[in-house]
């Protein structure tokens, strides 16, 4: 194995040969075994350890024992100890994905304040096949069966083409020891359950089948790599981008064989999990939205528009008269008493200040809004003067309006103004707002 593995740091990792690395070590045999073979290879590295103080004494024991081994290999050792339960309490979290938030963002520190430039962890062929069948059982796609990556940034895994048998079968033969992490029996975890139950089974029936599936990996990530280059190869003709969001034309969408799966690669990275909901945009009627935990789909007429969320809840402001700024979000409103008309611009509003009577309000639009639009006769609900002026159903979202005292919306922000309140030849005062980005 020693062989095999310098053959693949070679051909697979050249830069470990002369750069200084972490390896994430728990005192398990994966990455200690791991720990073990690049010390036989006289590389540069150091341990980083995780105390998550989640199994009592043994957890103390762990930490001794990575300590030990990092003195007999002559390395470096970094330890980092985390109140993990605490944490998980007040974040609201699993115990496991807070360990694991704790752990990476650890490493990254390490990684910016040492002269260490990547972080190994002992994920093998086991791990990978564990996670295809995790993967498999929540419908996920193609990208979702490709198994484990060999690099994400600077986090690199070089025990990926080695099973747990060769580890364990290299740690006997050469005297290493290792911790047993007794939760790894327990069934609990899906993982486990998997590891313990599942795997086995498919061993049994088939001796050859972790090398049969890492054959059968590598064919999956040979095809995804396909698949990308002809979604991009497809991207510049059906996708045109503007700020923080990108519109997909329908029509020629619909000149390729298969949209459903191209519509699915172009947006597989939004986050979306409700496909038959996404595909049935493609034959809906202007507004229909569909949404994932970060992203919004947008039908609006002839395209599909994809935008990012708001984050920050919109709440409605008030405004006193002696207020002469007014900051929202990414934008601010200036107000100023002036004698006449100056400047115009949609970016602009003026009105009679007599008519008003503050405090005015800052709001998002509401179902059942409506104003008398300047220049027109009569008034009009909200949603239809937004659909005339051809507003974006994304932009409706985040549209304001600015009110009266008594309710009446007397300004749509950077539309049009209400009738009423116009600036008339007796206007003594008059209110200039303006809203600056």
């Amino acid at each position: 194995m020693q062989d095999r593995f310098k053959s693949h740091i070679q051909s697979e990792f050249p830069e470990l040969l002369t750069t200084p690395f972490l390896i994430a070590i728990s005192g398990g045999l994966d990455s200690v075994v791991l720990a073990h073979l690049c010390n036989s290879l006289h590389l540069d590295f150091g341990l980083s350890h995780c105390n998550f103080q989640l199994r009592g004494l043994d957890s103390t024991r762990d930490e001794e024992f990575v300590e030990n081994l990092s003195i007999s290999l002559k390395c470096e050792f970094f330890i980092k100890t985390f109140q993990t339960e605490s944490i998980a309490k007040e974040s609201k979290s699993s115990i496991q994905l807070t360990a694991r938030k704790l752990r990476y963002d650890w490493f990254q520190e390490l990684i910016e304040t040492t002269s260490h430039n990547y972080l190994l962890t002992a994920h093998h062929l086991n791990d990978d096949l564990e996670t295809f069948i995790i993967n498999l059982s929540r419908s996920t796609g193609l990208k979702g069966l490709t198994g484990i990556p060999q690099r994400n940034s600077h986090i690199l895994r070089p025990l990926l083409k080695f099973s747990k048998a060769e580890l364990k079968e290299y740690a006997i033969k050469h005297n290493i020891y290792w911790r047993e992490d007794q939760s790894n029996a327990s069934t609990k975890y899906l993982r486990n359950e998997i590891r313990h139950k599942i795997v086995p089974s498919l061993l049994e029936l088939n001796s050859q089948f972790l090398e049969s599936f890492e054959s059968t990996l590598e064919k999956l990530k040979q095809t995804e790599h396909l698949i990308k280059d002809y979604t991009a190869s497809l991207h510049q003709s059906l996708v045109s981008e503007e700020a923080n969001r990108f519109n997909i034309d329908i029509e020629k969408l619909k000149t390729h064989p298969n949209p459903r799966g191209i519509l699915y690669q172009l947006l597989e990275g939004f986050g979306f999990t409700q496909w038959e909901d996404v595909y049935h945009l493609l034959d809906a009627q202007t507004g229909k939205i569909v949404k994932s935990p970060t992203h919004q789909l947008v039908k609006d007429r002839n395209k599909l528009t994809v935008a990012a969320l708001y984050t920050e809840e919109i709440k409605p402001i008030t405004i006193e008269e002696s207020d002469k700024v007014v900051r929202i979000i990414n934008s601010k409103l200036e107000f100023q008493d002036h004698k006449k008309l100056e400047e115009t611009g949609k970016q602009f509003a003026y009105f009679d200040k007599s008519k008003l009577k503050f405090p005015l309000s800052l709001r998002p639009i509401q179902n059942g809004d409506y104003f008398y639009p300047f220049g027109m006769k009569g008034k009009k609900k909200l949603s239809d003067f937004l659909k005339d002026e051809k507003i974006s159903p994304v932009d409706k979202s985040s549209q304001l309006v600015l009110c009266n005292y008594n309710g009446d919306i007397i300004w749509v922000l950077n539309l049009r103004t209400d009738h009423r309140y116009k600036v008339e030849k007796n206007t003594q005062n008059i209110l200039k707002i303006e809203l600056k980005e």
